[in-house]
């Protein structure tokens, strides 16, 4: 390139690649991908004739003394890419004395020296062993996801007969959505062979969950053990094995598991996809459709959507990364006007009624808020009442508790980063009943088995739940503490 053009093109600098090795040479190009603004700086005056050679504008320079900058054109982003640590610290120095606008790009020789090159101004600072190791995982998973989905397709086409498709008891926006996505992918897969059926027990009792029902059309069945049994095949969504928050046998043979809380996998079991790290089943379903290439229509959309959204509460509890790529993957599919509906349902007299109980009940002990709401028919109050309660300034950990026609039930919230409510409702009560959940929020059920026909029902709730506080409030160390406080 003659001089005088060179001349003119380093006047239109957008990048500044400052060493290039090869890191630095991979950058500049798939920064050529973008522009043609590119210069390259490096010490070594072989590189840079190598460098021309191939077209690009490149310099001969030492980076490590403050004063190249005097003979660099303005610039608009610079990567510092040698390898030498005083080196990169230098150069961050200097662009920001005469540039202070610039963008600037780091890379950082080890962890400690990161922190110190951002702490001069570099506004992004990479450790390529750490880049390299992010980008395994992110394959891998990728991978993953892909195989399982596939393996998934290929067992349910090869089935025939009626897949019963079961979710936890009294299903949430996540079991329900994802319910109805297992459903779409087996249609999908086997329109003509295999038949879908959805089963759960307990109520539908939230009016959210009600109205997401009621307005995407989906088909719900109460379980009939009969109707169980004629089933060719059984699936477990949002709960991790038969017996385990659903109405099944504990020996109950199940052919599908896919959950986002579990201790791990059924080795007896065709298909597990359990995934703890996740934030709700809803994104697992979700990036099935993405690697099987099916159709998504706006009624699953805005149930998977706002599954993924009631389980991480607005992307605010157990969130990943995995859960917001799924949810900008339904965001555009989604019909905002049905989700806006299914997010804004009127409020029963019932649920009202169980909020007031809870707030006149409520006892406070050292930021721990335990509330008895006495006999109710809407389970799905509860967990209203215990996110309302862990609101209030001063707790950490609200437990609200009543009973119903055939069990004790609770639900707690927790904001203390030293607890697992989770594992202590388990401790507490899973020897009794159905307990456990998330370090953020549990729910536990205790069966009444031989005190069903008790009318007194707010007695029995008494004398059955005092023994069982002793041992919650043994467990989080409240036996010692002073008494409660409103």
């Amino acid at each position: 390139m003659p001089e005088a053009v060179r001349n003119e093109a380093l006047e239109r600098v957008k990048y500044v690649v400052l060493g290039c090795g090869s890191t630095g040479y991979n950058i500049v190009q798939e920064l050529c991908r973008e522009s043609n603004r590119i210069l390259v700086v490096d010490r070594d005056e072989s590189r840079v004739r190598e460098l021309r050679d191939q077209n690009f504008d490149a310099l001969a320079g030492d980076i490590a003394d403050i004063s190249f900058m005097s003979g660099l054109p303005v610039f608009e982003i610079a990567f510092i890419f040698t390898s030498d640590h005083t080196t990169n610290l230098t150069a961050i120095k200097a662009i920001r004395t005469r540039l202070p606008g610039a963008h600037i790009v780091a890379r950082a020789a080890d962890p400690v020296s990161a922190g110190v090159l951002a702490s001069a101004g570099a506004d992004f600072v990479l450790y390529p062993p750490q880049v390299v190791a992010r980008a395994a995982i992110h394959q891998v998973n990728k991978l993953y996801a892909n195989r399982i989905s596939q393996r998934l397709s290929s067992l349910l086409a090869g089935w025939e007969g009626t897949l019963g498709i079961i979710t936890h008891k009294n299903p949430d926006p996540d079991a329900i959505s994802s319910a109805l996505a297992l459903a779409t992918i087996a249609r999908s897969v086997n329109p003509q062979k295999l038949n879908c059926r959805i089963f759960y027990d307990g109520v539908i009792g939230h009016q959210e969950n009600r109205t997401m029902v009621n307005l995407l059309e989906i088909r719900m069945e109460k379980m009939d053990p009969q109707v169980i049994q004629d089933c060719n095949y059984l699936a477990l969504v949002d709960c991790p094995g038969p017996g385990q928050n659903n109405a099944l046998s504990p020996r109950t043979r199940v052919h599908i598991i896919i959950d986002h809380h579990g201790n791990g996998p059924d080795l007896s079991t065709p298909f597990v996809d359990i995934r703890p790290g996740l934030g709700a089943t809803a994104s697992i379903l979700s990036q099935y459709m993405q690697e099987l290439d099916i159709p998504v229509d706006k009624f699953l959309a805005t149930g998977l959507l706002y599954g993924i959204r009631s389980d991480t509460r607005d992307f605010r509890r157990n969130v990943t990364s995995q859960d917001l790529n799924n949810a900008a993957f339904l965001l555009p599919l989604t019909d905002s006007e049905l989700l806006d509906q299914i997010m804004s349902p009127s409020l029963s007299q019932e649920t009202l009624d169980v909020l007031g109980n809870a707030i006149r009940s409520r006892r406070i002990q050292s930021g721990y808020l335990i509330s008895n709401v006495g006999y109710v028919r809407n389970r799905d109050s509860l967990p209203q009442a215990a996110d309302l309660l862990i609101s209030l300034e001063g707790v950490n950990t609200a437990l609200v508790y009543g009973i119903s026609d055939d069990a004790i039930v609770m639900s707690a919230r927790n904001r203390d980063i030293r607890l697992h409510i989770g594992n202590v409702l388990d401790e507490a009560f899973g020897d009794i009943g159905d307990a456990g959940g998330h370090p953020n929020m549990a729910a536990a059920t205790i069966p009444l088995i031989y005190f069903q026909r008790v009318k007194n029902k707010d007695e029995l709730l008494f004398l059955i739940m005092e023994p069982l506080l002793e041992k919650f409030k043994k467990i989080v160390g409240l036996e010692n503490e002073g008494k409660d406080e409103l």
